[in-house]
Order: structure tokens, then C-alpha cells, then sequence
């Protein structure tokens, strides 16, 4: 490839992985081809891609991006993993893909936001963006649960002087208990 064409891949490959925040590296060597094909469709239905890229040009392409660190771990035959709702769920898929494709072998990853580079094993243990809201949501609503409890009793107040009411228009009377 000449010098020119290969500025205009590295350029588009920049491009597009300036726009993403997090990557997880693989290695899919130990595959066959049909397991890999399988994999890919597999991890796409899920909207997780899989990209080979030459580590040289990898390097180079992520220089000056917020996935820089993890270009000091590409090393041997790579594939790049993007996507997914979140990079906790396509850790966490990726975990599950190994139980069935064993000769997948997880690396290292990268989260956005962060710079520190953590095993793909490390990143699925973490919870997803959905658990924690979930969990956020379950605080708030904690002391609304309280206050509700707390108008509960109001209601049965309630009960007794509708009751209370209900004994005086039939005419009857109402004593003290002691």
C-alpha cells in the first residue's frame, strides 16, 4: 500500500474511534474461522463489534484519543471490541461468550472516563449504568416510603372519626375508654 492510502485509512480509523469512549482487546487467534464468523454475528445482534486492526497502525491511530493508554498493551494478534449499551455489558457478554468459545481470550479494556486500563474480567465485575440507577431510584424512593407509611396512619385516623360520625348521626353515644 502507498504511503497515501495508508494516511487515508489511519485517518478514517481515527475518526471513527475518536467518537468512542470505551474498547476491550481480544484475541481471536485461537478461533476457527467458522467460530469466528458465528461470534462476530452473534456480537453484533447485540450491537458489539469486532474489529482486527494491525497493532502498528492501532498505535498510531489512537495517539491523542481517551483510549490511548491501551495501545501499550496491544501486543500479538489483537481484535478490538466496541459497542454494546454499555462497556460493563459487553464485558459482561464477553464473559459469557468465553464459556462457550474457550480459546477467546480476554485481555484488557478501557471505560469512559477513565484512564486507568483494567482486565475485561475487572470491568464485568463493576456494576452497568442501569444497576446503579436502578439503585439511585431505589434511594430516593426509600424516604417516600417512609412519609407514605406515615400517611397510612392518617388513613386509619381517619376510619375512626368517620366512625365516630357514623355513631352520632344514628343517634347513639359515644363513651370514653379507659
Amino acid at each position: 500500500m502507498s504511503r497515501g492510502v495508508k494516511q487515508l485509512v489511519a485517518d478514517d480509523l481515527r475518526k471513527s474511534y475518536e467518537k468512542i469512549g470505551s474498547l476491550m482487546i481480544v484475541n481471536v487467534h485461537g478461533l476457527k474461522g467458522t467460530e469466528v464468523n458465528v461470534l462476530r454475528h452473534k456480537l453484533r445482534s447485540k450491537k458489539i463489534e469486532v474489529h482486527v486492526i494491525k497493532n502498528r497502525l492501532a498505535k498510531r491511530v489512537l495517539v491523542g484519543t481517551a483510549l490511548e493508554p491501551i495501545g501499550a498493551f496491544l501486543t500479538g494478534p489483537c481484535a478490538f471490541v466496541t459497542g454494546g449499551a454499555s462497556a460493563i455489558d459487553t464485558a459482561k457478554e464477553l464473559i459469557e461468550q468465553v464459556k462457550e468459545y474457550p480459546a477467546l481470550e480476554l485481555r484488557h479494556g478501557i471505560i469512559e472516563g477513565e484512564a486507568e486500563v483494567l482486565s475485561i474480567e475487572a470491568i464485568s465485575k463493576r456494576k452497568s449504568r442501569a444497576e446503579l440507577q436502578g439503585e439511585i431510584v431505589m434511594l430516593f424512593l426509600s424516604p417516600a416510603r417512609r412519609v407514605a407509611g406515615c400517611l397510612n396512619v392518617g388513613g386509619k385516623l381517619a376510619g375512626c372519626i368517620k366512625a365516630i360520625a357514623d355513631k352520632l348521626e344514628k343517634g347513639e353515644t359515644i363513651s370514653k375508654v379507659a
